[in-house]
């Protein structure tokens, strides 16, 4: 045995070093002058020591040998289950150093113990017996082992302790199951599976339960197409949920499962209840076989089917709380009518079901009927794991004779349907004519219902909008809008299903709420499954419209615990999903709050930027690339607030555009950059074209030609000294009109250009027909080039476009010679960016103007 044993000589250091003191002191008293007789005896007990001291050796050598002779783990425990020595074979089996073993609980060596393991083997120890007992341990790397251990108490410092002999079982266990499956004199089916779910081995009563003939299959009669099976509930059972499945994914023990077989066949249903246990071979970590072992309870089952059919045809269901046990019993009719994911199992669980009215009302009657021993009668509001409420006539007393109280039982039925009947009237009224789904007030009072019960708190809402309804409303009549939103109401449902609850929020908005206690994806999944139920394109007559979902996700307790706060903020995500780029899904975050904030601080400010004079235009010039001469300039808007600062064009451009404001800043500009070119006449600079940027919303019917001529009447300008910028998004909006507002502009004489040319939709197709001018190359292509081959080829194609259709181009954001070198390049003759100027003020820009010595007509582009 390697080191030092703990048991037998643990204390052997202390031993001899007391010894050893007590040899060292007979010496020095014999070293004295003492009586003879005094040193006899003095030499006597010398003597006596020196061979007790060998013989304690002896005996040590001894029991270490012995010790380790064992051929099977050997192990020593204190009172307690502490290991205090492990013999050579334990160190072996458990593949674990003994420093690793000794003085480490015995739960190291087999983890499955329960807390009171050692309850028992005390009990038959202190009868004098030997406690014998079958469990798994486990080695050092984790694999299982079965042993059969056997445990007899010793004496060691005059403590009790325990000594345990553990014998491998592996093979032994493997041999006898085989046989003892083959066993004909027990009525159980008993079967052994193995990972592959084949039957190696099936007893009599198996065939006889299963009709499988005298040979038994060579798989699990369940994976054929002759069987169907199903839970005592009559749900059917997918493969990965039958319970020699589980113990082998699991890899432990399924205990009795109610199973329901139906042979297609002959029309027979057999239902079982079944036990699985997992078969764990020497040095495996997972079951490599199954024992199963069920029972016949058709009749069983039948009889109680029988007594549950006429519970549920009155609606009425049985219950009894035990109180000296703390729990509660409820049967199947019960469990039904409460509709819980797990049925309640104590009066918590119950109350929690109820609403907070029905809540106090019933915990005052539990205390009523054990204090004055008197029934009760209620009728009680609750709500099921669905989402949808109930109602409950609840009847207790005490039983007969229970004369301290301890079990309350009655009846409970379902009166949720005369309930509302009562409210059919109202129901109606929260009801959506159009889609017979619920209406916003009752999806609102729905979520009220759910946030306000503790177990059913952890809600989620998702907030669909159908992206381009307009488009179909408009195009093709109020008619055909109300037909996409029922079809869309039936793709919703056919998506979510029964896990989620939908109701029409108003126009072509939807809120569909679901759970998210027990699987926290079920939001992002639901919204994954209406997405793809938007794919198909809706059908109206020949023409075919797509149409998709914009969703937005917030959950509660985390994004609000109050409906409007948990619907605004879903609705918050929704519109950033549809600022983005639409068909698809947002959750909700703290920094969509933020820029919520920061997007309403915004808006709020520049709905009174232009009453309190915060805008003013600098002018960038646009000069000839070759000749570098100054020959028009870009007027660009910038926005001093006074509470916000200086805020970029990038910020509140879009801000304005999604509020409708930059139609009123776009007439500003105009206004301001037409009153600066005849400021500038007048100082004798000439005719200086000015180029203003045009947002798709001020391209509205024919409002933006006829204000352009009337400011450009109102100043006495041409409309050469105008130059429109637009983006491609002008060109999908509405194209019918754009064609005839580009038209009349065109015919005033402004010079129409594309801005920012390729970042957006790149509809070709209008470049055929719209009367514009010219092109603008995007400084996100410019801030590339030359080193940036990509950049380079689409700088190359804009032009080839432009020159193949006769446009003018014009480049933005050069910043370096050479960008311009290479723009000049390719044919561009004209640009703008710091290489020559930023934006500069009026007055800046005229001294500008006057140092270049500017004279002439201003070229067109």
């Amino acid at each position: 045995m390697t080191g030092t044993s703990q048991l037998g000589i643990s204390d052997d250091g202390d031993h001899r070093a007391a010894h050893v003191d007590a040899l060292a002191g007979l010496d020095n008293a014999l070293q004295q002058p003492l009586p003879i007789s005094l040193q006899q005896a003095l030499l006597a007990a010398r003597s006596a020591l020196t061979e007790a001291m060998a013989e304690r050796r002896l005996a040590q050598r001894r029991y270490a040998a012995l010790f380790n002779a064992v051929p099977d783990p050997v192990s020593i425990l204190s009172a307690t289950g502490v290991v205090l020595d492990v013999n050579s074979a334990g160190v072996r089996a458990y593949g674990r150093t003994r420093e690793e073993i000794v003085g480490q609980p015995i739960e190291l060596l087999n983890p499955d113990l329960p807390a009171d393991h050692l309850e028992p083997v005390w009990e038959t120890l202190n009868r004098g017996e030997t406690y014998v007992v079958e469990v798994t341990n486990m080695r050092g790397d984790g694999s299982r082992f079965p042993v059969e251990v056997h445990s007899a108490t010793i004496e060691h410092d005059d403590a009790h302790c325990i000594v345990a002999v553990a014998r491998d079982l592996s093979r032994r266990w493997q041999a006898e199951t085989r046989y003892r499956l083959l066993l004909e004199s027990i009525d159980k089916g008993v079967m052994l599976f193995d990972r592959h779910l084949g039957i190696i081995s099936a007893n009599p009563a198996a065939h006889r339960i299963f009709n499988l003939g005298s040979i038994a299959p060579a798989k699990v009669p369940l994976h054929s197409d002759e069987w169907i099976s199903v839970d005592e509930h009559g749900r059917r059972l997918r493969p990965e949920h039958w319970p020699v499945t589980r113990s082998f994914a699991e890899g432990r023990t399924i205990p009795s499962t109610i199973i329901g077989l139906y042979h297609r066949p002959n029309g027979r249903m057999i239902w079982i209840s079944i036990t699985t246990v997992p078969v764990f071979s020497a040095g495996c970590d997972l079951p490599d076989h199954v024992f199963s072992l069920f029972s016949d309870i058709t009749e069983l089952k039948r009889d109680h089917a029988l007594f549950d059919r006429a519970q549920s045809l009155a609606h009425i269901g049985g219950w009894e709380w035990d109180r000296g046990q703390q729990r509660l019993y409820l049967t199947g009719e019960a469990q039904r009518i409460l509709g819980q994911q797990s049925a309640p199992t104590d009066l918590e669980q119950l109350l929690a079901c109820l609403n907070s009215l029905s809540r106090q009302q019933l915990r005052d009657a539990m205390e009523r009927v054990v204090e004055q021993r008197t029934g009760f009668e209620l009728e009680l509001q609750g709500q099921r794991a669905s989402g949808h409420s109930f109602w409950i006539r609840m009847i207790g007393e005490v039983e007969l004779g229970d004369l301290a109280s301890t079990r309350i039982a009655g009846t409970l039925q379902d009166i949720t349907e005369p309930k509302h009947a009562e409210q059919t009237l109202k129901n109606q009224a929260r009801t959506d004519p159009l889609t017979g789904i619920m209406n916003r007030d009752a999806a609102l009072t729905d979520l009220e219902a759910r946030l306000s019960n503790p177990s059913h708190a952890e809600v989620a809402v998702l907030y669909i909008d159908l992206d381009r309804f307009k488009t179909v409303n408009d195009v093709l009549g109020h008619n055909a809008g109300d037909l996409l939103l029922i079809e869309a109401t039936r793709r919703i449902s056919d998506a979510i299903g029964t896990e989620g609850l939908l109701a029409r929020f108003g126009g072509d908005e939807f809120v569909v709420t679901c759970d998210a206690r027990e699987l926290p994806g079920r939001p992002e999944k639901l919204a994954e499954a209406i997405t793809r139920a938007f794919v198909p394109p809706f059908q109206f007559g020949k023409d075919e419209f797509p149409v998709t979902t914009s969703i937005g996700i917030a959950r509660a307790p985390k994004d609000g615990v109050r409906p409007q706060q948990l619907i605004q903020n879903a609705d918050l995500a929704m519109y950033e999903c549809k600022r983005r780029d639409r068909n698809g899904w947002q959750l909700f975050s703290p920094e969509l709050a933020r820029r919520q904030r920061d997007r309403l601080q915004i808006e709020r400010r520049l709905r009174k930027a232009l009453d309190r004079d915060e805008f003013r235009l600098v002018y960038q010039p646009q000069v000839d690339l070759r000749s570098g001469q100054t020959i028009a300039c870009e007027a660009l808007i910038r926005w001093r607030s006074r509470q916000l600062g200086e805020l970029r064009p990038d910020i509140f451009i879009s801000h304005a555009e999604n509020t409708g404001d930059i139609v009123r800043i776009g007439e500003w500009v105009l206004h301001q950059a037409c009153r600066q070119i005849r400021e500038w006449q007048r100082e004798g600079l000439g005719m200086m074209r000015v180029a203003i940027n045009v947002s798709y919303r001020q391209f509205s019917g024919d409002r933006l030609a006829r204000q352009v001529r009337e400011v450009l009447d109102h100043y006495g300008l041409p409309g050469s000294a105008l130059e429109l910028e637009f983006t491609e998004r002008v060109l999908i909006e509405d194209a019918p009109a754009t064609l005839r507002t580009f038209a009349e502009l065109r015919a005033m004489g402004v010079v129409l250009t594309i801005d920012d040319f390729g970042e957006g939709y790149s509809a070709l197709n209008y470049l055929r027909t719209l009367p514009i001018h010219g092109l603008k190359l995007s400084q996100l292509f410019i801030s590339g080039v030359p080193g940036n081959p990509s950049d380079v080829a689409v700088c190359e194609a804009v032009c080839g476009i432009a020159r193949s259709l006769g446009l003018g181009l014009v480049a933005e954001g050069i910043e370096s010679e050479a960008q311009r070198q290479f723009l000049l390049g390719l044919g561009v003759p004209v640009g703008q960016g710091f290489l020559f100027a930023p934006g500069l003020s009026p007055p800046d820009f005229s001294r500008q103007l006057t140092r270049a010595d500017i004279a002439g007509p201003v070229p067109q582009v």
